[in-house]
């Protein structure tokens, strides 16, 4: 990581990987689509346009899947609906932003904990 972020709330190890997330005030509205940047049981990260990007504050539910790592099936996902909220936004660039938000309800597990057989090579950060 290029940058020291002073303002870092999360108390686990997080994966960092980059698959897509959608995203709406509730299911029912139309879905954005976003990059995830990272996942922990408490929250996630994502990169977004910034014409649909919602603000700090801001309640959004997330459609997402993540690798599971299970020895038996490299390619295991478990998906998941998340309703949470925006604790901070940052522009990236004039038309990306990069969205942060916690959980109303945590994930089952810590994906950064999930066993890692090789496959996926994804960096872990602990904070």
């Amino acid at each position: 990581m290029n940058q020291v972020e002073t303002n870092e709330q999360r108390r686990e190890a997080r994966l960092r990987y980059s698959w897509p997330v959608w995203y709406a005030e509730t299911l029912s509205d139309m879905l954005a689509q976003g990059q995830m940047v990272d996942v922990s049981s408490q929250g996630a990260a994502f990169t977004c346009y910034a014409d649909r990007c919602p603000k700090d504050g801001d309640k959004v539910t997330t459609r997402f899947s993540v690798p599971t790592c299970d020895a038996s099936d490299p390619f295991d996902l478990e998906s998941f609906v998340r309703e949470g909220s925006v604790c901070r936004v940052e522009e990236l660039s004039p038309f990306v932003r990069k969205v942060a938000m916690q959980f109303a309800e945590p994930l089952p597990f810590n994906p950064a904990d999930a066993p890692k057989d090789g496959l996926l090579d994804e960096e872990l950060e602990t904070i």
